[in-house]
């Protein structure tokens, strides 16, 4: 099996295979990579259904240039030294409001605590017994949150330096596997809209009303992905070749079968090509080409 670093070759492929439904081990096998490989890189960047090859290698960029010399030292470091000494009681008030906010975006109520308390703990890692102790919850409820949050990538497990217990980790990159999902789910909002609206046709109140729901999604996932990648560009020529081929209009549903993509990815593209202000349709231009050819 071949190991390193994934390509950005890679990606496309694992998001194809995710495309035609393939299992982990089926596009591991066609990579020639570790099964744990594919099924840890589709984890950490937004799950099969929202998993894009392009996003993926911007989260890998992000994490090399953000990632730190060195995990963590040999010993435990220092407490350190804070310019005032909070309250006790405003802290802890504070760690109750954030468990709140947890709470309130849908973790359990003993899972928000440990997270919670882990962001805010100085060295942002504690054993199961100073979480227990700190919570006033039994040991088991306290193994049972960790496991949960585990099973969200939110935290990870290390031994303590000279001891032999766990201490449990936030991961450094938890908020921008968030951000990432969060992307995702805006272009599916997008892409789905999208549909409905050629489903519907853009001049009936159905087709409208959706037509305006892609367009705020469509600005929120721009907003939050930046310029189109070159990536992205090279998929908005895809379509464009696409669409000149057929001669004829496309729905988005009809240019992701064609092409064998995710619609969200076809949404993506469409994106890309009209990102730039200088290469977009002007009001004008585009009454011009919607009216009917005079006889």
């Amino acid at each position: 099996m071949g190991g390193g670093r994934l390509s950005a070759e890679d990606r496309r492929a694992i998001e194809a295979g995710l495309a035609e439904e393939l299992s982990y081990a089926a596009i591991a096998r066609r990579l020639g990579r570790a099964t744990s490989s594919v099924s840890r890189e589709v984890a950490r960047n937004g799950g099969p259904d929202a998993y894009r090859a392009e996003h993926a290698d911007r989260a890998d960029a992000w994490r090399r240039r953000n990632r730190p010399p060195s995990r963590r030292p040999a010993a435990p470091e220092p407490e350190p030294e804070l310019d005032h000494d909070p309250d006790p009681a405003a802290v802890q008030a504070y760690v109750d409001k954030f468990a709140s906010l947890l709470i309130a975006v849908g973790l359990p109520r003993t899972a928000a605590r440990v997270l919670a308390c882990l962001v805010t703990s100085p060295t942002g890692a504690e054993t199961s017994a100073e979480l227990t102790r700190r919570l006033k919850v039994s040991p088991a409820s306290v193994s049972k949150a960790v496991g949960y949050l585990e099973g969200l990538d939110v935290l990870s497990r290390e031994h303590e330096p000279g001891g032999r217990r766990d201490r449990y980790v936030i991961d450094e990159e938890v908020w921008l596997r968030a951000w990432l999902t969060s992307a995702h789910k805006n272009a599916a909002c997008a892409a789905t809209a999208r549909e409905g609206a050629d489903l519907f046709g853009p001049d009936t109140p159905t087709g409208a009303r959706l037509n305006a729901m892609h367009a705020f999604f469509a600005g929120i996932h721009r907003s939050m992905t930046g310029p189109p990648t070159s990536a992205a560009v090279e998929d908005a020529l895809t379509v464009l070749a696409a669409l000149f081929h057929a001669a004829r209009p496309l729905t988005t549903g009809e240019l992701a079968a064609a092409l064998g993509w995710p619609t969200s990815r076809v949404v993506s593209a469409v994106q890309a090509a009209g990102y730039d202000p200088g290469v977009r349709l002007t009001p004008e231009q585009r009454a011009a080409l919607s009216r009917p050819a005079s006889s």
